[in-house]
């Protein structure tokens, strides 16, 4: 279950960290990139600040944290005295993940998820969750399953400035993808502006989903051939999402909270 702090219980210093985070999901928007940002924040100060990258290098690994964790990673060379190896080839010594906490626009994937916890991060603060790949327990609790014994788990909590983090999303989602093969017009579309509680998706009368929102439980999201998730996922006002051929965006998921109609 992932766990989403009431906005009055946030602390100014999580809020501070997450603003900069949304900066650099602004950025991505402005280059046309599915609008993620992420800051890494250690000792008080920023040691990377990044954004999602996928369909400017054509790559679908190329989330804002695996950004980040490359930047780090240059600053701090695995195998070197500051940033030793084990056995299992995960950083321990004088990690600098193990005293770094993430602020991220949305919930880290279960890619991200697993990298993050591989390379000993600290903590993991997101705002919107994401119901469909979410991997800090919003579909895997990656972060904390005591399964993956190789590395420690970390904390991981949602909530801050999430409305801000899905309307970033919102309004990507109503411009042109200018990289499908087939566009879909969305001249007719609508910004929407309500939001459901976290980790609510949309219902019907009397709580019951809509027939939009309804959809058979198949396991986790099939890899297409390109790297990228596949299937269609639905969301918080029950719209459609369809895969790369169809016209979405390329190399990133659809994600469960910024629905438009």
């Amino acid at each position: 279950m992932t766990l989403f702090v009431p906005v009055d219980e946030q602390s100014a210093e999580d809020k501070r960290w997450m603003e900069e985070a949304l900066v650099m999901a602004d950025e991505a928007f402005q280059a046309a990139e599915v609008p993620v940002g992420s800051v890494f924040v250690r000792d008080g100060k920023v040691i990377a600040r990044h954004r999602n990258r996928t369909n400017e290098l054509m790559n679908a690994t190329r989330h804002a944290e695996l950004e980040a964790i490359d930047h780090i990673l240059s600053l701090y060379p695995p195998k070197s005295s500051e940033f030793p190896i084990n056995p299992h080839g995960c950083p321990e010594g004088d990690n600098p993940f193990k005293s770094t906490t993430l602020y991220v626009t949305i919930e880290p994937c279960i890619m991200c998820a697993s990298a993050l916890r591989q390379v000993g991060i600290k903590r993991v603060v997101f705002g919107a969750g994401n119901e469909r790949f979410g991997g800090n327990g919003s579909v895997l609790p990656v972060n904390s399953d005591p399964i993956l014994q190789n590395s420690p788990g970390y904390e991981a909590v949602g909530g801050y400035s999430r409305e801000q983090a899905i309307m970033h999303l919102r309004r990507f989602y109503l411009t042109e993808n200018i990289y499908a093969p087939n566009p879909r017009s969305k001249a007719n579309r609508k910004l929407k502006t309500d939001f459901q509680p976290p980790g609510v998706s949309m219902h019907g009368p009397n709580g019951q989903p809509t027939k939009k929102t309804t959809r058979k439980k198949s396991g986790l999201p099939a890899v297409n051939g390109n790297g990228s998730l596949g299937g269609s996922a639905p969301n918080e006002a029950g719209s459609e999402s369809g895969s790369g051929a169809e016209g979405s965006k390329p190399a990133h998921p659809r994600l469960e909270e910024v629905a438009l109609l």
